[in-house]
């Protein structure tokens, strides 16, 4: 598969088979997020694997919105070093996109946990304490999002899209 194919292919998917991943593939998968660009190519991000099925359930409970990720075979929590960069939710943000699209490449479900929330920083406070303190991450570290990742139980229609000419435009902005 490639890039674009992978691109076309993507789709959230929140409902798992009971399949072990296999340990390359996780492994690849996090080496996707390892060598996604950085600002100055500073490590202003870091990746936590997740496959215990009790801390799954634990951190499923993190948002009322990811209920889903107690059915995951695996999930990849990416955080973000503020303190290391400013360019910190960036670089996190391109990591989660390069994480789903290798999750995607074999054959994976992946869906997007945000826990980092940018407009109330008390409801981003108590979601990212909350993985914080499950999973032991040092206070300076920010939560950006939790990947729940596993072999889907059904491939989910695609979405529909908005015209493409009223996300796209050249040269200009277009009114």
């Amino acid at each position: 598969m490639d890039v674009f194919e992978a691109i076309q292919n993507r789709r959230e998917v929140t409902k798992y088979l009971d399949k072990p991943i296999p340990k390359d593939q996780l492994e690849q998968i996090l080496n996707a997020g390892y060598l996604a660009p950085a600002g100055n190519n500073l490590p202003s991000r870091e990746f936590i694997l997740v496959q215990k099925p009790e801390i799954l359930q634990h951190l499923s409970k993190a948002t009322p919105f990811m209920p889903w990720l107690e059915g995951a075979q695996a999930a990849i929590v990416i955080t973000g070093r503020p303190e290391v960069s400013k360019y910190w939710l960036q670089d996190a943000s391109i990591a989660s996109g390069f994480i789903w699209l290798q999750s995607t490449e074999f054959g994976l479900g992946a869906a997007f946990g945000a826990i980092y929330h940018a407009e109330d920083a008390a409801e981003s406070a108590k979601r990212e304490n909350y993985v914080l303190e499950a999973l032991s991450i040092p206070e300076d570290r920010r939560i950006v999002a939790i990947l729940g990742l596993g072999y889907p139980e059904e491939q989910p229609p695609a979405k529909a899209q908005l015209p493409r000419e009223t996300i796209i435009h050249y040269d200009q902005f277009q009114k």
